[in-house]
């Protein structure tokens, strides 16, 4: 078992009102800990990092944990990449490829309402058989359909972990080439390293013109900016003396 596959590291990566995205955590950490992400959310504050509007991540019960702990306001998204694996990870073979398209109908909906009917087909199709599948899509319900109230420009980025992952996927790739050859903290800096040259090759987010607006609290629906309607009143009909 080489050294890296023994190796936990924690990537936090965080996006400004102008929508550049930025390496902000690159550290040793355990997972699944509370504690370990508590101490690294603490440092983000410590460094004057306000609350976030929106936070993405996988099933990692430590991560979210903390964060409501430290930014109960802070809403929460699950990531479908992971929730899509982890589903299909509990039907046989023989039913994933239908399971996967019917997954993918849920989320790729263009609005919520859409998105809850495709929900409850998949539940009604695979609960009798599957209770377990359904039982793992069904218990992150509200945390999968969050991103529905931000801006539909950024819903590809924060559907997923995707940006993380992809910048990792290079990190994993040059970390195994090295093999066992080096110590953790000649590990993490080169982690550091590769992730800072990745971060020069960033895009921008979608629509990060509507960031300000998310910060300032204005409501989305549906990924569309909601404008009430203003109330109208009939004309004054009173008669003079």
């Amino acid at each position: 078992m080489s050294f890296f596959r023994q190796f936990a590291c924690r990537l936090t990566i965080g996006v400004d009102q102008r929508g550049r995205k930025a390496l902000l955590v690159v550290e040793e950490g355990v997972r699944e800990s509370t504690q370990s992400w508590r101490e690294l959310l603490l440092n983000l504050k410590k460094r004057h990092m306000n609350a976030p509007q929106l936070a993405i991540g996988d099933g990692a019960l430590g991560f979210w944990n903390a964060l409501n702990e430290l930014w109960p306001e802070t809403r929460c998204q699950r990531c479908w990449m992971h929730k899509m694996g982890n589903v299909l990870n509990r039907l046989p073979k023989s039913s994933q490829a239908s399971a996967k398209r019917d997954l993918q109908d849920i989320w790729q909906a263009a609005t919520k309402a859409q998105a809850a009917h495709a929900y409850d087909a998949f539940k009604a199709t695979y609960e009798a058989k599957f209770p377990d599948a359904v039982e793992c899509l069904v218990k992150d319900r509200e945390t999968l359909f969050t991103f529905y109230d931000f801006p539909a420009e950024h819903w590809r980025s924060i559907r997923t972990t995707n940006p993380i992952e992809s910048t990792f996927g290079t990190i994993r790739h040059r970390t195994r080439q090295a093999k066992g050859c080096v110590s953790r903290q000649s590990a993490l800096h080169m982690m550091f390293k590769l992730g800072c040259a990745a971060e020069t090759h960033w895009r921008r987010l979608r629509g990060f013109k509507q960031l300000a607006e998310v910060v300032e609290g204005i409501k989305f629906i549906d990924g569309i900016k909601f404008a009430p309607k203003e109330e109208t009143h009939p004309p004054s009909t009173q008669k003079a003396a």
